[in-house]
């Protein structure tokens, strides 16, 4: 499928403008065509300004128009067919079979969110009647539910070209509610980008949709973020990346005059704790999960375990051993672009050199820095080493590992304290570990979004109860998912209504339920019509 290179705003091709930027192919360092245009803040205006114009429009459309237009983008999205997947496997190195499957997520998500809508709970309808003979005060008739806050702003994550990007989770999240999307693809994949918002666009307008419902804008330059943050139009902000970039946002949102929420995935080591039991039972098996949990995809999920902690003594030595022989069995593999490569082996080396750390394995091949390669390596350190270099705790985006040896357990308590927020934490142990370390599981829910037990952090369920979030710097509000059907929750906020005419209430609080949905009325959850 031809490209043209420009930004999308309400659905038409912009104007070419001066400056452009190109994708590279990060297994050959190929320069990709065509050119893409740089966006211009004329053209952030008019992406915002489409949009709130089409925000009321977007947020009276009713949950099956709104279902419909998911699933029309899940089936425009389908219909790109394997242009889509080549371009994408040029632009990030990422193999063709992963992402197909994160074709699949990006297509399911889509569909699950389109059930969401249909069955309409979401925007929690409350409703408590009048009782005009209540003493010594009425009480009003009360009626509250869910509203989109207005225009969105996502920003494109380079790891996930798909789930993570222009139709990607925050995206349809949005959508979902009746918030317009202004997306500004990652400059590391414009060309799937444009794909993808081609299909979009086209969603829309099978949908009958308003064009500034959805907005694509190309960039790379941080000044573009800044503008699109900064724009008044803006109400919200999803963001996936690093913590300087998530932390930049912030601040350019807090700067407002009227500042909005930036939902930012930033940073997260994910913590795996090998309780004694385990570690004696099971280290081999551990050990080679360990491995391939933190080179899947190269180590370049947000989910990667890039720290590992255990009690010192010949279990641990053997797991050690275990752990080294698998690692060094490991190829190096292609990282999404010379960016992300060039900070990896950059972060390790500063890393290294530290006192107390040790290189406890590396795969026999060397990296290719030509092709844009990272090189697995785990290393080792002493607790005492650990808790006293902050630089230690800092994630390593890449497939990396640090496995820190405590004393004892309540060494390995004061390690977990010290931990800055996660999005995972995970322990491996048998039911006899598990009892004797309820202080540490007590500690790990305060540091993390999501908890596992003897298994491993690498990837995310897309379902109603996840919760993809933690404490910062893992991200910016720990009360909300950007993953799972709860994601949502982010774009809208209550609006409570007293003593409305019926005829003026949302279909959502009216007497009669035209929705026919679940709805707590009097304090009692029911279908019912009043």
């Amino acid at each position: 499928m031809s490209l043209h290179g420009k930004s999308y705003i309400a659905g038409a091709p912009s104007l070419p403008s001066p400056l452009t930027f190109s994708a590279v192919d990060p297994q050959t360092g190929a320069v990709l065509v065509p050119a893409f245009y740089e966006c211009s803040e004329r053209e952030v205006d008019a992406a915002l300004d489409a949009a709130e114009e089409s925000a009321a429009a977007f947020r009276q459309s009713t949950p099956e128009a709104r279902a419909l237009f998911l699933e029309a983008i899940a089936t425009e999205i389908l219909a790109l067919g394997d242009a889509l997947l080549s371009r994408a496997h040029h632009e990030t190195g990422l193999p063709l079979d992963r992402l197909t499957g994160e074709r699949g997520r990006t297509v399911g998500q889509l569909r699950l969110f389109a059930e969401v809508v249909r069955e309409g709970s979401w925007c929690d309808a409350r409703i408590d009647t009048a009782l005009p003979e209540r003493t010594p005060v009425p009480r009003p008739d009360l009626r509250s539910v869910l509203v989109p806050v207005g225009p969105v702003v996502v920003f494109g994550a380079s790891n996930f070209p798909l789930a993570f990007s222009v139709a990607g989770g925050d995206t349809v999240s949005a959508l979902a509610v009746g918030c317009p999307v202004v997306v500004k693809g990652h400059p590391a994949h414009p060309g799937t980008g444009e794909l993808v918002a081609g299909a979009v666009n086209r969603a829309v307008l099978a949908a009958g949709l308003p064009a500034g419902v959805f907005s694509f804008l190309q960039g790379s330059t941080h000044s573009l973020g800044k503008a699109l943050v900064q724009h008044p139009q803006t109400r919200a902000v999803g963001f996936t990346g690093s913590q300087r970039g998530g932390r930049a946002l912030l601040d350019a949102a807090g700067a407002r005059v009227e500042p909005i929420p930036v939902f930012a995935e930033m940073s997260s080591l994910n913590p795996v704790f090998i309780l004694p039991g385990a570690l004696l039972e099971r280290g081999a098996q551990i050990a080679e999960g360990l491995k391939n949990s933190l080179t899947m995809g190269v180590g370049q999920f947000c989910t990667k375990p890039g720290l590992t902690f255990a009690v010192g003594g010949e279990a641990l030595e053997v797991f050690r051993e275990t752990l080294a022989k698998a690692v060094y069995g490991a190829a190096p593999g292609t990282m999404l672009h010379a960016g992300i490569s060039g900070a990896f082996a950059a972060a390790v080396a500063a890393v290294e050199v530290l006192p107390g750390v040790h290189r406890l394995a590396c795969g026999e091949r060397e990296a290719d820095a030509a092709l844009t390669q990272g090189r697995p390596v785990v290393l080792s350190v002493g607790s005492e080493a650990f808790a006293s270099q902050p630089l230690l705790r800092e994630e390593l985006f890449g497939p990396a590992s640090l496995l820190v040896e405590a004393k004892n357990r309540e060494d390995l308590r004061n390690l977990a304290e010290g931990l800055d927020g996660q999005l995972t934490a995970t322990i491996h142990g048998t039911e006899a570990d598990l009892a004797e370390a309820r202080d540490l599981l007590a500690i790990l829910e305060r540091k993390a979004g999501r908890v596992l037990f003897n298994g491993f952090p690498t990837g995310v369920e897309v379902c109603p109860s996840m919760q993809h979030g933690g404490p910062y710097p893992a991200t910016s509000d720990s009360r909300f998912t950007s993953v799972g059907t709860a994601a949502l929750r982010r774009w809208v906020r209550p609006v409570c209504y007293q003593n409305f005419p019926a005829v003026a209430l949302p279909q959502e609080l009216r007497n009669e339920n035209p929705l026919r949905l679940m709805r707590l009325v009097n304090g009692k959850l029911g279908r019912e019509s009043l």
